[in-house]
């Protein structure tokens, strides 16, 4: 807004947001996707406040790119206070860094106050919510707080209903299926993480603690859209829930590009034909075992179609090792093998690309979504079943059922038969081909000038104006 007083024109300042993400490259990627469309479709003004050192390369690399890319954007280092990782019932790195900007989260409030202009809105991930709550009310002005969600609406679903079931005398499942109201189907007990059902997990802890909290925000903001999940859109997780605003897709940005190492992987995909590779990968988290690595190797041989595959062995970047695997020389003349983190946007978008196994993290459910490629579901930890049967309900793609995931017994690998027969299965599909498509284009429509995600955004900004006004 603006107002003329005599010959002088008086500009309000923008819209101030504070954006707080949490650890892992599945939690700030879409945080920093979001971040570039309200910087540069809506004009706000932006302050990032970040942890470092990060737990892996990818997210320091990441952070910077962005940085570069924005320069408008104020970044805050957000210091913790050391973490004893003998009072944590947790060895991963990221979940012990969750718990560190837990347990520092009220450090929150100076560094909120000090902040100028007043901030409008203050959007922070999921996996904070408790903590970063009493430091908002610890402030001496009213901050309208929302929540982003990181995964799938079904997913949210459980966040937000768990604790009613998981703090009653037992945790009860009927007919091996956790009911929840408006959600439809049930979701099994094999799809709940593994870690939600260990008492006093941090894990469980999160979700018991914060699930009851959603009520006191201004609304939750989630990764999705129409085309894969309708309860996205309407509203249909559970009944007490905030307003929740889908702003998804989003979809990779130009900031994400890696230039060097990206031109070795394009030129390859130029020689294939058009769908004929598939593309592998994990994810940022997933490190398979030697044995199960081995296996998918001799899968990717025996399908008898090209492939990309990004192999994982460590669960931090920081910690692999330089150097070829032995399956580099196994699959040599049958596809592209590598080690390091690659652009999957580029990857995707390409035309040779007709398949994607996926570990179905949400952000790569979405990005194939958006390219319109056809997942083949392998669950590794976490949320991804429940991911997965988005997937398949969607008809984005197919689910492996039957195969082990991450903390399922280590002895136990699929076998590569069974991988080449059902990759076969996904790339030789040509109902998968054609549903993924058209979920590509409802995407693109969400997402293009006017689109619905457009329009959410818009209201958000406005709401969040206001209460810029009203201060």
């Amino acid at each position: 807004m603006s107002s003329e007083s005599g010959s002088v024109l008086v500009r309000s300042p923008k819209t101030h947001v504070v954006l707080l993400p949490s650890a892992g490259m599945g939690h700030l990627t879409p945080f920093l996707r979001l971040a570039a469309l309200l910087a540069q479709n809506h004009h706000c003004q932006l302050t990032l406040i970040t942890t470092h050192p990060t737990v892996s390369l990818a997210e320091s690399s990441l952070i910077s790119r962005f940085l570069s890319a924005f320069p408008q954007v104020t970044q805050i280092d957000f210091h913790l206070l050391p973490l004893d990782p003998t009072t944590v019932n947790s060895n991963d790195p990221f979940w012990l860094r969750f718990e560190a900007i837990r347990r520092s989260a009220h450090l929150l409030s100076p560094l909120l106050s000090s902040l100028s202009p007043p901030p409008s809105a203050l959007v922070y991930d999921v996996s904070l919510i408790s903590p970063v709550l009493t430091a908002i009310e610890a402030l001496g002005f009213r901050l309208p707080a929302y929540i982003f969600f990181t995964s799938s609406a079904r997913m949210l679903a459980l966040f937000a209903y768990y604790h009613v079931v998981a703090t009653t005398t037992a945790l009860q499942f009927v007919d091996d299926v956790l009911e929840i109201p408006r959600i439809n189907p049930a979701i099994p007990i094999s799809s709940i993480p593994p870690l939600l059902l260990i008492p006093n997990s941090l894990f469980a802890n999160i979700f018991i603690e914060d699930g009851p909290k959603l009520p006191h925000f201004n609304g939750v903001l989630i990764n999705s859209f129409q085309g894969i999940e309708t309860e996205a859109v309407e509203g249909k997780v559970v009944g007490a829930l905030p307003p929740l605003f889908a702003v998804g897709p989003l979809v990779p940005c130009e900031f994400e590009k890696i230039d060097d190492q990206g031109e070795q992987l394009l030129k390859w995909l130029d020689d294939q034909a058009q769908g004929s590779v598939v593309y592998v990968s994990f994810g940022s988290r997933t490190a398979l075992s030697r044995d199960q690595i081995t296996e998918v190797g001799d899968g990717l041989v025996k399908c008898g179609f090209r492939f990309l595959w990004v192999v994982k062995e460590k669960l931090v970047d920081r910690e692999e090792q330089e150097g070829s695997l032995e399956i580099m020389e196994k699959t040599k003349g049958k596809g592209l093998v590598v080690k390091h983190w690659v652009d999957q946007g580029e990857i995707l978008s390409h035309k040779a690309v007709g398949g994607f196994l996926s570990h179905c993290g949400w952000n790569s459910v979405v990005e194939a979504a958006w390219h319109g490629v056809r997942i083949l579901a392998w669950p590794q930890h976490g949320d991804q079943k429940i991911n997965a049967e988005v997937v398949e309900r969607s008809g984005l793609g197919i689910w492996a059922k039957t195969w082990a995931w991450t903390g399922d017994d280590p002895a136990v690998v699929v076998n590569g038969e069974e991988i080449a027969a059902k990759i076969k299965e996904l790339m030789q599909s040509e109902m998968l081909r054609v549903k993924a498509m058209k979920i590509g284009q409802e995407a693109k429509r969400v997402a293009s000038v006017g689109g619905c995600r457009e329009k959410i955004l818009k209201g958000l900004v406005q709401e969040w104006s206001k209460n810029r006004m009203d201060a």
